[in-house]
């Protein structure tokens, strides 16, 4: 669920009570359509007009929406809808050609789409490096992984991503694009690493995932935990002097962050 599809969601439950009442004004209710329209729209106009996602990640796709989340054991809340899906998909590829990484790392694997859709575009000799804390999860990426030709540059660490950070950066490892989509909570301290301790290489860049989240940290409605976490972390990067970043209102939101000049 993001904004705009809670939007057309809304304006279409709108139009039905406008529709049934007699009583309302014609123009009111052509307009409420064309709003409906113009909200229910937008999101698969922008998918049509996307390159189409390559048979590899439609693969990928089809086998996390089979997948039972519901009976997944732990409490980490899994289900399908936490796919990264097409046109993000496009867009992390696109950026992985624009700057010529050659080294990613991801901070939230699930099922993978994401991690299969940016090694795509990497060079044969480029690393997908992927943090995943659920080891479900991360058994079925590997699995639709392994059945892809780009799934090879992607390395699959299993553990809370607070640790593989460390230790990557113990190594002294550093990434063309990060790219963050885990729990919420841990936005802030996730990028606070990752600039810290010099895990984003030079020139580098730190995409991440959900910075609207479903339009809670805006609206005048009381946040969930998940939503006061992003409204508090988009705040934080906002008054932070180091960076320069944009969030951009692709799905769910979506926050570039680079080092400012």
């Amino acid at each position: 669920m993001t904004p705009v599809g809670i939007l057309a969601r809304e304006l279409d439950a709108l139009v039905e009570r406008v529709a049934a009442d007699e009583r309302q004004d014609p123009q009111l209710l052509d307009g409420l359509r064309r709003a409906r329209d113009l909200a229910g729209g937008l999101d698969p106009y922008v998918a049509a007009s996307t390159t189409p996602e390559s048979a590899a990640l439609a693969a990928l796709d089809r086998r996390t929406r089979e997948e039972d989340w519901a009976a997944v054991a732990g409490d980490l809340g899994l289900e399908q809808e936490m796919l990264s899906g097409h046109v993000e998909g496009q867009v992390l590829k696109f950026l992985v050609h624009a700057i010529r990484a050659r080294r990613v790392l991801e901070v939230g694997l699930f099922t993978g789409y994401s991690a299969l859709a940016m090694a795509e575009a990497l060079p044969d000799d480029g690393e997908l490096v992927a943090c995943e804390v659920d080891a479900h999860a991360a058994a079925v990426a590997a699995e639709c992984l392994e059945a892809s030709t780009a799934g090879g540059r992607v390395r699959i660490e299993v553990a809370p991503a607070g640790e593989t950070l460390d230790r990557l950066a113990d190594a002294g490892e550093t990434f063309d694009l990060v790219f963050i989509d885990a729990d919420k909570a841990g936005y802030l301290g996730y990028l606070e690493t990752v600039l810290d301790r010099g895990l984003l290489a030079d020139g580098g860049i730190v995409a991440v995932d959900n910075t609207l989240l479903q339009g809670e940290p805006y609206l005048p409605s009381a946040p969930t935990v998940n939503g006061t976490a992003i409204r508090d972390f988009n705040a934080a990067v906002a008054a932070d002097p180091r960076i320069e970043q944009v969030l951009v209102p692709l799905r769910d939101g979506l926050t570039l962050i680079r080092r400012a000049a």
